[in-house]
Formats: C-alpha cells, structure tokens, sequence
C-alpha cells in the first residue's frame, strides 16, 4: 500500500466519515437500483482522490469527480468562516470591554492556520453649534467651540491581537488642524495571577470618564472639571500600566500607571506645556486606582471608584501637584421583566492640591448627570457641573498661574435628547446654560451634533 499524501487531518476525519456512512447506507439496501442516483450535494468528499488501497472495506460506492469538487468548496467555506474575526473589539475606550469592564481578547486565528485581522472602524462626530456669548468656554478638544458646523473628530480605532502574548490598540484621531495619534498601546495577555501590563501611550484610568472617547460619552462635551484638571485631550501620556484582579468575592481592581508628565493638552496641572524633562523617576506622574463593582440584585449594580495622580508641575523646583478623585456609576437596567428602559446615575468629585511658589493652592471640581433610556431608540439626560476658585492656605482666591481669570465659582447645567436610528449612528440635541461668577450674565450653548460609525463596533465598558 502507497502512503497517503499529505493533508488536512480534520478533512481526512470528514471523509472517512462520509464514506462509512454511505458504505452503511449502501449496506441496507435490499438490491442496487438499475440507475445509480448521485449523494446529495452536502455529501463530503476528500480534497484529492484517496488512493485505491485505502478505500473502507467492502463495495462501498465510489465518490465522483462532481462530489469531490462540492465536498472541496464546503470544506474551503469552513476554512473561510473560521478564518473571519469574531465578535467586534472596536477599541472605543479603549476597547471591546464586559460589563465588569475587562477587556476580552483572544487568539489570533493566524496562529490555527486562519488569517490575522485586525479590526477597523471609523468614527465621525461633528455639531451643529450655538454660543450667546463670542467666547465660549468650552476646554475640551473634542467639545464644540464655534458658532456653526463644527468637526469634533474623525476617529481611526485599530486593534489587534499580535500574538498569544500581546494584543495592539490605537485610536488616531483626524481634526481640521491635523492628525493626532491619540492612543498607541500593547496590552499582555497570558500573564499570571490575573494581572496585566500595558505599554505605549493611553488614557490614564483616573476615574470614570477620562479613559473613554467622545462615542462612548451621554453628552456633546465634556465635563469642563476634567478639561480644568487634565487638559483638552483628557489625561494621557507615554508609560507603562499594571491592573491587578484581586482574588476577592467581588470584583476588585487595583490600577496602577506611571507616565510623562508633560503636556499642556494632556498633563496641565503637572509639567503641562514646559519644557522640563525628566532627570528622576521623581519626574513622572503617577496615577493610581481602585475599581469595584457590586451586584445589588438582578435589575440594579453599582460601580465605585477611587483615584489619585501625582506628579510634578512647573511652578518651581520639585513641586508637586496631586489630584484626587472618586466616582460613582448606578446602573438600573429590569431584565426580570421584558422592558427597554434604563436609568443611569453618574458622578465625580475631584480635588486638587498644587505646590505653588510660597504658597500651596486647593480646589474642587465635579459633575453629576442622570440618563433615561426610555426605549431602544430614545434616551433623556441631565448634568449638573461645578467648580471653585483655586484657593491659598488661608481660604483667599489665589491668583492661579494656569486660570488667572477664575476667580469666583462657576456652574453649567445641561440637558440633552439622543435618538439613535441604528447602532451605527446617533443624533443628539443638548441645551445648556453656564452660570460664570467673573462674567456678568450667564452664557447658553445649544448643539445639534450627529454621529455615525462604519466598521468593527463594540460594546462600550459597563
């Protein structure tokens, strides 16, 4: 007997399978009809013709040409449906997560003979704005700050996974003014004792809101307490990151990062716009985090998170400035009972606490919003916004070196109406009203704003 030539083992498997069953089928049949009828189409066939030898036992009926070529297309259909990403990983904030928000990844199909995707998507968000007042007070880089069209941005999100030990994400954001790339980062996979390391440039995971992206948001912008604080971009910079899953009867997440502190859009209250470079370990910002998430019953769950940053800032020789912060994420959703409805309850509170010159400057910012979705189209929300003159030692409005003009309190409330046509686009219409002690009347904002996304999408963190 000749050996057999080489080939897929799993359609080796298929065919001896086919072929018993027809040998079988073929048995018990009390006498051959005069005309031999062909199997049906969905019969298996093998890739090449089996040589003579290796036939099963018996007058089994021999497969033709015509059966060998269908069983040849379904077995490279399987091969094709195999190697076709599943599941969406659009890295939207960062990417794909759970409800608990841990990131689930898997292996490449290159690595079982399929092909490696990566996913791709396309983000488009852009407004339609109005401003009473000629200077808006928006600091967000994504915010609406004109009078008119506005693009907000036009967001290129990449991922991937490299290997069994790495997976690659990016978001590359295009503006009117150029390109940016946002998030460049690698993310371990097989590490031990549930931790995991991220490398590259992202969002710090200070909070709730900063590490997501103007998609995942209930808003048009951004709470101005975070732009205040961070910068236009939000919080982010070159570094390292390690999470730890604690082995705890709830979930339990400890988040710890260490970056550049420098960037006036994205580490203002440290280093921020100066050309100060790092001489120690001293010289980088440090950012810390504790997630937890409580399953109060089968409708309602609770998130709760505490967060610092510290890190040097540009007032002197070894000043530091420190944030701290904690946030709250209430989520009612009645899946005992068949109903579209759900109800949202989110909050931060941040503090901050900077080394100035003689002196040392304090101040509080935060936000509060409830959302309605009250059916799977349509959804309702409202958020409150405030934050203090930075103050000295001794209670006096300070004369801030980074907002020389805030010097009283201020206040926004907004309010918005979103309708979404599909899960790949969405309208939005936001109203606000800006309560700034230093101006003499209160600033009104509305926005029309429309987004649309093309390509992998997936489902925003919990």
């Amino acid at each position: 007997m000749s050996s057999l030539p080489r080939r897929n083992p799993r359609a080796l498997a298929v065919v001896l399978a086919a072929q018993l069953s027809a040998t079988a089928a073929w048995a018990q049949q009390p006498s051959p009809p005069s005309t031999a009828s062909p199997p049906p189409a969905e019969s298996p066939a093998p890739a090449q013709d089996a040589p003579a030898g290796d036939a099963p036992p018996g007058d089994a009926p021999g497969l033709t040409p015509e059966e060998m070529a269908e069983l040849q297309k379904a077995l490279d259909a399987d091969a094709s449906e195999k190697a076709r990403p599943s599941g969406d990983t659009s890295p939207a904030s960062p990417t794909a997560t759970n409800d608990s928000g841990v990131t689930p990844l898997k292996l490449p199909n290159a690595i079982s003979g399929g092909t490696n995707f990566l996913n791709l998507s396309f983000i488009l968000d852009m407004a339609l704005a109005a401003f009473s007042n000629k200077e808006p007070l928006q600091g967000g880089a994504h915010d609406p700050t004109q009078n008119g069209f506005n693009l907000q941005q036009l967001e290129l999100s990449i991922g991937s996974v490299v290997d069994p030990y790495f997976r690659f994400d990016s978001n590359i954001v295009f503006s009117q003014f150029g390109v940016e790339i946002e998030e460049a980062y690698v993310t371990t996979l097989d590490l031990p004792a549930n931790l995991q390391v991220r490398a590259g440039q992202f969002l710090t995971r200070f909070g709730r809101l900063n590490s997501t992206h103007p998609h995942a948001w209930d808003f048009v912008d951004q709470p101005f307490v975070m732009s205040r604080y961070f910068g236009a971009e939000g919080n982010r910079g070159l570094g390292v990151e390690g999470s730890w899953l604690t082995p705890l009867p709830w979930y339990v997440e400890v988040v710890g990062s260490a970056t550049d502190a420098k960037g006036e859009a994205t580490a203002r209250s440290f280093f921020g716009a100066s050309n100060e470079r790092v001489l120690s370990p001293l010289d980088f910002q440090l950012t810390g985090a504790l997630k937890q998430f409580f399953a109060l019953s089968d409708d309602l769950s609770l998130l709760w998170g505490l967060s610092a940053a510290t890190g040097p800032n540009a007032t002197g020789y070894r000043n530091h400035t420190s944030i701290y912060g904690t946030d709250v994420y209430l989520k009612f959703r009645p899946i005992t009972t068949q109903s579209s409805q759900q109800l949202v309850l989110q909050a931060e509170v941040l503090y901050r606490r900077r080394q100035a010159p003689e002196d040392v400057l304090s101040d509080w910012g935060g936000y509060a919003q409830t959302v309605w979705r009250f059916s799977n189209r349509w959804a309702t929300g409202v958020r409150y916004e405030f934050g203090t003159a930075a103050k000295t030692q001794e209670g006096r409005v300070a004369n801030d070196p980074l907002d020389p003009e805030w010097i009283s309190d201020r206040q926004r409330i907004s309010a918005s109406l979103t309708y979404w046509p599909t899960e790949f686009s969405r309208l939005r219409l936001q109203a606000a009203t800006d309560r700034v002690g230093w101006r003499e009347s209160p600033d009104y904002s509305a926005f029309l704003a429309l987004e649309v996304v093309t390509g992998a999408h997936g489902a925003h963190a919990f």
